[in-house]
């Protein structure tokens, strides 16, 4: 016996293959039909959109779930303007906690702030009444930390990354993490998972792809967050970024060995590996490198030898040479099409230039990157430009280039480093700081739909591989999204952008679409009038 089928009648369907389409009928989790409301065929359900505008639901291609959810939850920071609006968010936070907790916030940023001062550790003591604190930076590759916590974990002292401030980074970020996030109960840990992944559903997210690691989230919250995979919420797809880790990363259920296996650190903890110096920090320091050729080599063979995609955290152009360099040398032990055929992916390239756009070319590599950085960061006064001056910070997060020469593009947010906020990401890139890195607003939109399908290895996770996803479609997978577009419908795709040249751009206050029910394979995932 089959599912009853529902039809989908009185809107705007983003089809381009039938522009002119008003309805829709799902049966058995797939579009059975689509077409003009006139023509539709009896179903045993109807659905009215009032005019609502019908697309392909989203995929966030780069997310930590618990983290998402314990931000959400949790102590938020990134209203924070100054080293004393960080103590006195902590101090009110902390005020509700018992003596023993751990006070956890995320998303303070120092390089927006007129007085760049950063609270130290004894400051955090007295704010939190002399709690343990940890507190990370939005780009989650460094934190500050209270002396109460640091005197927790006395070995960090003598750990790279460790500053007596409280401000640590590198090795030191992990050891302090690591005591901090245990601090997490099993039920906490739940329940900030299925927050995170109730609001990507209610922001039309039907898939996620979950980057997880030794270093980043550990087994049991990675297996947990798998195990909630369309479990009235997205379908979780998993990255285990394990150097040499192919054969776990199968045991474990992930769909790859990769994601966030750390080439470099990050610009916002000036650990992103340059190739040349950073402009604010120490004199040379160009980041540091956590992974050599030989490794990046090796880890590719062996996930050819498990048969897993395999990937890296990479974003300066330093660590992406060095990726490169090692794709090469896979390159010459199993041939350049069967490496192509792997669609391995490189997470974030973030600082890149022709010779090595032309590599991710040449090896078929996806490109998981994050729109958001550049409408946060981008641009001629802000933290790219700080850390990297104007003309490099204009450079980076080159997806128009990237895109213009055929490279494959999956959009996500890396939540909670940047928001969930796919049509905020979709405008992002529309509206690049550097107008020459636009994307036009299809391919904007199929980056952040398609792509992240496409990035996933065919068959992944139980998914039909008979079914195409990502588009609308007679034979597709019934995954879509209905919108409220405030702004209006241009080309089948919403209004992003202003039409007044002057508010172009990546904090265009053009409206975005509201999101009125998320379908994953025929089933409701999100309906907002049950939620409102």
């Amino acid at each position: 016996m089959t599912n009853p089928s529902t039809l989908y009648r009185g809107g705007r369907l983003y089809c381009p293959a039938d522009p002119q389409a008003t309805a829709l009928l799902v049966r058995d989790g797939r579009i059975d039909w689509l077409g003009a409301d006139a023509d539709a065929p009896a179903a045993d359900r109807v659905v009215e959109l009032d005019g609502a505008l019908v697309t392909p639901a989203f995929v966030d291609a780069h997310v930590h779930a618990t983290d998402t959810g314990l931000a959400l939850s949790g102590l938020e920071l990134s209203g924070a303007r100054s080293a004393a609006d960080v103590c006195a968010a902590v101090a009110g936070f902390a005020a509700g906690l018992p003596a023993d907790a751990v006070v956890l916030g995320h998303g303070w940023d120092e390089s927006g702030w007129s007085d760049r001062r950063v609270p130290e550790a004894a400051e955090l003591d007295r704010a939190a009444g002399g709690r343990r604190v940890y507190l990370s930076q939005a780009s989650i590759h460094s934190a500050l930390c209270s002396s109460a916590l640091l005197a927790a974990a006395p070995e960090v002292a003598g750990v790279p990354g460790f500053d007596g401030s409280g401000w640590v980074r590198r090795d030191a970020h992990h050891v302090v993490r690591e005591l901090a996030l245990g601090s997490v109960t099993d039920g906490q840990r739940r329940a900030a998972q299925r927050v995170a992944l109730r609001r990507a559903a209610s922001l039309g997210i039907a898939a996620v792809h979950e980057c997880g690691g030794p270093e980043i989230s550990g087994e049991a919250d990675f297996t947990a967050v798998l195990g909630l995979s369309g479990v009235d919420g997205p379908e979780v797809y998993g990255y285990w970024g394990e150097l040499m880790g192919a054969q776990r990363a199968r045991q474990l259920g992930a769909v790859g060995a990769g994601g966030d296996l750390f080439a470099d650190g990050a610009l916002g903890a000036r650990t992103a590996h340059l190739s040349v110096p950073y402009e604010d920090g120490e004199p040379g320091a160009c980041g540091y490198g956590y992974l050599t050729s030989e490794q990046v080599r090796d880890h590719l063979l062996d996930c050819a030898a498990h048969g897993v995609q395999g990937g890296f955290h990479a974003i300066g152009d330093a660590a992406i040479a060095t990726v490169l360099s090692g794709f090469a040398g896979a390159a010459r032990v199993l041939g350049v099409e069967r490496l192509r055929a792997a669609r391995h992916r490189v997470e974030h390239a973030e600082i890149m230039d022709k010779r090595l756009i032309a590599g991710f070319v040449e090896y078929g590599i996806v490109a998981s990157m994050q729109p958001a950085f550049d409408r946060l960061w981008g641009g001629e006064r802000r933290m790219y430009a700080s850390r990297l001056g104007v003309r490099r910070a204009l450079e980076s997060n080159p997806m128009g280039a990237m895109h213009g020469v055929g490279v494959m593009l999956a959009f996500g947010s890396d939540s909670p480093v940047t928001p969930l906020d796919p049509w905020g990401a979709v405008r992002a890139a529309v509206a690049h700081f550097n107008p020459a890195q636009r994307m036009g607003l299809r391919a904007a939109f199929a980056a952040h739909t398609r792509g992240g399908w496409r990035a996933v290895p065919t068959g992944a996770g139980g998914r039909d591989p008979r079914l195409t996803e990502g588009v609308l479609v007679p034979g597709a997978a019934a995954t879509f999204a209905v919108w409220s577009t405030p702004a209006g419908v241009d080309g089948g795709l919403p209004v992003l952008v202003s039409a007044d040249p002057e508010e172009r751009g990546p904090d265009d206050p053009t409206p975005l679409p509201g999101c009125r029910r998320t379908v994953l394979r025929g089933s409701v995932i999100f309906d907002g009038e049950e939620a409102s």
